[in-house]
């Protein structure tokens, strides 16, 4: 499955907002990430439109299998390598910066590496 990197970032705001609030409307969004809300609207319509999310008549927001699956493994690349850049004495933020930079391109062998380390005891 082919995604962009814009729309994973998107289902893992989604994910994370869930999270957080309970809840996710286009607003949160839209406030989460800095974006217009014309760009959020028509995020969230291909994300409609492609299956990953749903949109209720009062517009919530809730992912799909497929954009709940893209999430989580996202969201989980996100925390380990930020563990991983805290470890190397990076601070938390800038850890959690970078970290949005590189989760997306990593091959998969790499990231189980980085999982097996930071996983050490």
């Amino acid at each position: 499955m082919v995604i962009h990197e814009s729309a994973e970032d998107y289902l893992e705001s989604i994910l994370i907002l869930q999270e957080r609030l309970g809840q996710v409307r286009s607003i949160d969004i839209v406030n989460e990430l800095g974006y217009s809300k014309p760009s959020v609207s028509i995020a969230m319509k291909k994300l409609r439109e492609n299956g990953y999310i749903r949109m209720a008549s009062d517009g919530l927001i809730t992912l799909n299998d497929s954009g709940m699956e893209i999430a989580s493994q996202i969201y989980s690349r996100h925390k380990t390598i930020t563990q991983l850049f805290t470890k190397l004495g990076v601070s938390p933020e800038i850890a959690a910066e970078d970290a949005c930079k590189v989760e997306h391109d990593l091959n998969n062998e790499t990231f189980r590496k980085i999982q097996e380390f930071v996983n050490q005891k």
